[in-house]
């Protein structure tokens, strides 16, 4: 296959693998995407949104967004809920860092990732700039997933680090391709060379609560834009880019054949999953298993009635063990706070996972009571499954127990319809009131018929 078509720009030949999936990329369309997937990337692109517009709220994303955008500056991209335009990848730096700051924004339990955040912002900041359609946003945005998420799933990165701002990268490089036009050798391209910018995150800032952790999403969307310029520049990355540093740079074991398996039959965002607990999804499945002790019991469990609170689980989710987590990203890392504060709540929504909460001494006791453990036999069934037992001792010596083998939100067990809607509601009336939330909510989902992207954007400034 080393014909002219398929050398790279460093004039070695492309793997088999990547002509056949820039090819595939080059070539589909949106009438090629199934009528469910298209339903899946509408929500998958509101709940972006969502997460984008309500983290923005955030005291440090105002202080960051102000710094990065000063009065009077302008551009064709919208700074989310932040009534601010700026440069797109400006904007795209600005809003991926804001979609990660309240963990609820969608992810990719075979990815081990979140792809979602990776590539709306880039899409979005984009499509502004360009006047794209719906249609031409969902078939971007779906095909950047695709390629992060089959990274993900074809390569193990090291146990050190942190999955945000490595393949997503791609992702989004593969968007902004998709949205400007790329042909199949200058999509091979554009892989190759974004491939070698990712982050050298660490999984120790999402631990220790290193909110610096929260930009790493941002600056795949960022980098993603700046990807494009590169190659319209000339600049060029290597023949198989993927796979040297997948396979041996941060990530190991990669399996070229993952990235075309299925392709164009199978496509990842229509296996993702949504997010209604607050905190890293590690922690779901214990709070899934608490909230089956407290329905199997038919009342709330008091604080006070608790002697204490195991929970055995897989590797990943085991080393959220942190009784004493000190700011509120580290409580959301935290199995430990995470029971504690759904607990006490009666919630694990996002103002369970405030500063004052983190505070919270009735909380802060509760947590020095609740042990995390991994379980070999949990860790087995990953990354199909995500399951936790807890086992919750009580001061009268009774116990209670409970064990969730699916987390809710996965594809097996999905948020239906009117609970996604809640959600959106939930995070937006906040910033942009009922009518414009219920307005938005809409055009997301029926965002094919959106002429011109900007139409739906417009209405959000102020």
């Amino acid at each position: 296959m080393n014909d002219e078509r398929t050398v790279a720009a460093s004039g070695r030949p492309a793997p088999d693998y990547l002509v056949t999936l820039a090819d595939w990329l080059a070539a589909v369309r949106f009438e090629d995407l199934p009528a469910e997937v298209v339903e899946r990337a509408c929500r998958v692109f509101a709940d972006c949104l969502a997460a984008v517009a309500a983290g923005a709220q955030e005291p440090e994303m105002r202080a960051f967004t102000d710094r990065l955008v000063t009065d009077g500056e302008t551009g064709p991209a919208s700074v989310l809920g932040a009534g601010k335009r700026a440069a797109p990848r400006t904007a795209a730096l600005i809003n991926g860092t804001a979609g990660t700051f309240l963990e609820l924004d969608e992810g990719n339990q075979f990815a081990r990732g979140h792809p979602g955040i990776h590539v709306v912002p880039a899409a979005l900041a984009l499509g502004e700039a360009e006047g794209r359609s719906g249609r031409e946003m969902l078939l971007a945005i779906v095909l950047g997933y695709e390629v992060g998420a089959r990274i993900g799933i074809a390569s193990k990165l090291r146990m050190s680090m942190h999955p945000h701002g490595t393949w997503g990268t791609v992702g989004a490089a593969v968007t902004a391709a998709k949205l400007m036009g790329y042909d199949a050798a200058a999509t091979r391209e554009i892989i190759n060379l974004s491939t070698s910018l990712g982050l050298s995150t660490s999984r120790k800032t999402m631990l220790e609560g290193g909110t610096v952790r929260n930009s790493f999403a941002g600056f795949s969307n960022h980098i993603g834009l700046l990807a494009h310029d590169f190659v319209q520049a000339g600049f060029s990355g290597e023949a198989d880019g993927i796979a040297t540093v997948y396979g041996s740079v941060i990530a190991e074991d990669f399996r070229p054949e993952e990235m075309t398996r299925a392709l164009g039959a199978r496509y990842e965002i229509a296996r993702n999953y949504f997010k209604r607990h607050a905190c890293c999804r590690y922690n779901h499945a214990a709070l899934d298993a608490l909230d089956s002790v407290a329905r199997a019991r038919g009342r709330p469990l008091d604080p006070d009635e608790i002697d204490t609170v195991r929970v055995e689980t897989y590797s990943l989710a085991a080393q959220l063990s942190d009784q004493s987590p000190h700011n509120t990203l580290a409580a959301k890392f935290s199995v430990p706070f995470a029971i504690a504060t759904t607990i006490v709540n009666d919630s694990s929504g996002v103002e369970s996972f405030r500063i004052d909460t983190v505070r919270n001494a009735r909380i802060q006791a509760l947590a020095k009571r609740v042990t995390v453990t991994e379980d070999p036999a949990l860790t087995a069934k990953m990354p199909a499954r995500r399951p936790a037992r807890v086992r919750i001792s009580l001061t009268d010596g009774s116990t209670l127990s409970a064990e969730a083998e699916i987390n809710r939100g996965d594809s097996e067990d999905p948020y239906g319809p009117d609970e996604l809607a809640a959600k959106f509601t939930e995070m937006l009336v906040p910033v942009w009131g009922v009518a414009r939330t219920e307005a938005l909510y809409a055009a997301c989902l029926d965002l094919p018929a959106v002429a011109d992207i900007r139409t739906l954007t417009a209405p959000l400034q102020d």
